[in-house]
């Protein structure tokens, strides 16, 4: 995470903030070398937990692993142009982002699936959400079958929160309106709701 305490976020918001962004890159080091799995991720109590293809080749791996989960809110590139006046400015990079660090441990089928309800719960859309009971049993039993779940015993949580707060007001205010002008609204406008 980056250096600068300006940036740091605290850690029981970064790890909400984390189970609402959903996914991460779970990073492992094994006797294979370095790798890492996308998945996603949902907050139980003081830990977190997250699936994987049994079929995907970190997965034999992960059961007692020291993982680190990295996520990512929104980022984009800065230009110096945008500073009131650009000066001596170089192009830098803002983002909200959050390391989660711990062990990982195979979980069973109920935990895999209270998971699972989870991520609908917190990411379906409520005009008309999807529910495990659409499904026939049989039909969920055979694709839970594929996935395997995990549990992270969390360690360590960093955030940064990486938007201009080190430079003054009018460098803020050329920063969204340059980000808003080249499309980037989602950092814009988190930019704009921390001012």
């Amino acid at each position: 995470m980056h250096p600068n305490p300006v940036f740091r976020a605290d850690a029981a918001l970064a790890l909400n903030a984390a189970e609402q962004i959903g996914f991460a890159h779970v990073f492992a080091a094994t006797e294979d070398g370095p790798m890492v799995v996308h998945a996603p991720i949902t907050r139980h109590g003081d830990a977190v937990r997250f699936h994987v293809a049994r079929a995907n080749r970190i997965t034999r791996h992960l059961d007692k692993a020291h993982v680190v989960l990295s996520l990512i809110e929104t980022h984009g590139y800065i230009s110096p142009n945008w500073y009131q006046p650009p000066g001596d400015q170089v192009p830098t990079w803002n983002f909200v982002a959050v390391e989660i660090e711990g062990i990982a441990r195979t979980n069973g089928a109920p935990d895999l699936i209270a998971h699972l309800d989870r991520l609908a719960t917190i990411h379906e859309p409520q005009d008309e959400p999807w529910h495990r009971d659409k499904m026939d049993p049989a039909a969920f039993e055979r694709l839970l079958k594929g996935i395997r779940g995990f549990d992270v015993t969390i360690t360590a949580v960093r955030g940064t929160t990486k938007l201009s707060q080190n430079k003054p007001a009018a460098d803020r205010a050329g920063v969204v309106a340059g980000l808003r002008r080249i499309g980037s609204t989602a950092l814009a406008d988190r930019m704009a709701g921390e001012g």
